[in-house]
């Protein structure tokens, strides 16, 4: 690990920090002086949790503590009918600090301005995830049974388990909606979602207060949906050499609940690129399932979410670790890491995306390489035992990060290009790497941030023994 770049991190990162009243409430999403701010000088809750992992870390837990509680007092809290209303529960995509002469106020965006003006599906999750990061590192059971924390965790499950129209355990997700916050043919049942979503609701289950009444049903819906979202993700989104060849041989039409093909895909759908690229060993969670469709792009952050948070099973876990490791300059590159491959050409690009520019192939979410990712490459590898994969990752994207001053992405089939619109300065790139580190300088505190990973006796517990 290069010191130099650890200490240039830092420097970005503390620079980054938003104060309310004379309170550090968060860290802007980029300082970028050279480009027009738009919403980059906003907190936005995604964002910062992978900041909040880096000072919990380095045992700085104050600012998270005042972003916890931040955010409970800007989550919407009125039941609304009005579709131009953000629903109750809501966590804001992002936040602002304005002064307009009479004093400090904080802004919430819940999606009113965001681009396509999609809410965000994740910012609970990150919440909840960073609710538990914060808990287990400074065992604050204080702030924790805080009655407004306990209402807060309450909301964003009512938001997410609500009664719909749906016949299946995973989460029902508009394209835009979390982290690819663009048009890229996600829309249905992303695995990167549907991995956030077990992990915090493992999360909750962890963090509910289990002396309170309230709370009773709360954790009952979660016993239950847990087991049956687990064995979902496992068996339908799982894709190595044998089930891709079960998947050839598919039957199609078939009727009722002892057919095999049980999403009715059929087997002309299997993109040309896979049938060769899939290794003989190794394997992953395909993008998407839903009626008639299996989306068979790779995703990097749903993977190792999947992974970390113990939604894919320990040989589910190698098997990734596996494929990256074999396909490591498509998957990984020069800088890691590949949000979403192979990218969406031709056609598919122009339907798919809508012919978003910014989206165009190998940039952005559309097969652009994510340093922020780097954090989340390090928790698994060493989850897994694959220790070498992180610090190769790590050796190869440190010079560069420095070098091109913390861009948000990199553009190219392998990375090689700082993004055509990347802002520099970017907060969670500097933190994905900081906390990439400090996992690899402290081990044994990988504990903290193992996504979702219920303590002993928490009531998801016999889902990550294989339910």
């Amino acid at each position: 690990m290069n010191r130099d770049a650890m200490q240039q991190a830092w420097r970005l990162l503390e620079a980054s920090v938003v104060t309310y009243r004379g309170t550090p409430v968060g860290t802007v999403a980029a300082r970028d002086a050279e480009t027009e701010a738009l919403n980059y000088d906003q907190v936005f809750t995604r964002d910062f949790a992978i900041s909040a992992f880096a000072f919990l870390l380095d045992d700085r837990p104050e600012i998270v503590r005042h972003f916890l509680a931040t955010a409970v007092k800007l989550q919407s809290h009125e039941r609304q009918l009005d579709c131009f209303k953000p629903g109750e529960g809501l966590i804001p995509a992002s936040f602002k600090v304005t002064d307009d002469g009479a004093g400090e106020r904080l802004i919430a965006d819940f999606g009113e301005h965001a681009i396509a003006r999609v809410a965000p599906v994740d910012s609970g999750f990150w919440w909840l995830l960073t609710l538990q990061a914060y808990v287990r590192a400074t065992g604050d059971r204080a702030f924790l049974i805080d009655a407004s924390v306990q209402q807060a965790i309450r909301l964003v499950l009512d938001l997410s388990m609500t009664n719909r129209f749906d016949m299946f355990p995973t989460m029902l997700v508009p394209d835009g909606a979390f982290m690819i916050d663009r048009r890229m043919g996600v829309y249905g049942y992303p695995i990167d979602i549907q991995a956030q979503f077990f992990a915090a609701l493992c999360a909750a289950a962890e963090l509910l207060d289990a002396t309170d009444p309230a709370n009773a049903p709360y954790r009952t819906a979660l016993d239950e949906r847990l087991p049956h979202l687990a064995y979902h993700v496992r068996t339908y989104y799982w894709l190595d050499l044998p089930r891709l060849n079960q998947i050839y041989r598919y039957g199609v039409e078939e009727y009722g609940p002892a057919s095999v093909n049980k999403f009715n895909v059929y087997p002309d759908s299997i993109p040309d690129w896979l049938m060769d690229w899939l290794p003989e060993t190794g394997g992953y969670l395909v993008g998407n399932v839903g009626p008639g469709r299996l989306d068979y792009r790779w995703f990097g952050q749903g993977n190792l979410l999947a992974c970390a948070a113990g939604l894919a099973t320990e040989a589910q876990s190698d098997a990734v670790m596996q494929l990256l490791s074999q396909r490591y300059d498509d998957l990984v590159g020069k800088v890691p890491l590949k949000l979403c491959f192979p990218a969406l050409e031709g056609q598919d690009w122009r339907i798919l995306t809508g012919c978003d520019p910014k989206n165009r192939p190998w940039s952005y979410h559309n097969g652009g390489n994510w340093p922020v990712l780097l954090w989340l490459l390090t928790l698994v590898s060493q989850q897994t035992g694959a220790d070498e994969l992180a610090e190769r990752a790590l050796h190869d994207a440190e010079r560069r990060l420095v070098r091109d001053d913390w861009p948000e992405y990199y553009d190219g089939r392998h990375g090689r290009l700082v993004g055509q619109q990347a802002r520099r300065r970017q907060t969670w790139s500097a933190a994905g790497y900081l906390v990439a580190c400090q996992l690899l300088e402290r081990p044994e505190r990988a504990a903290l941030l193992r996504m979702g990973r219920p303590v002993e006796g928490a009531s998801c517990a016999a889902v990550t023994a294989g339910a």
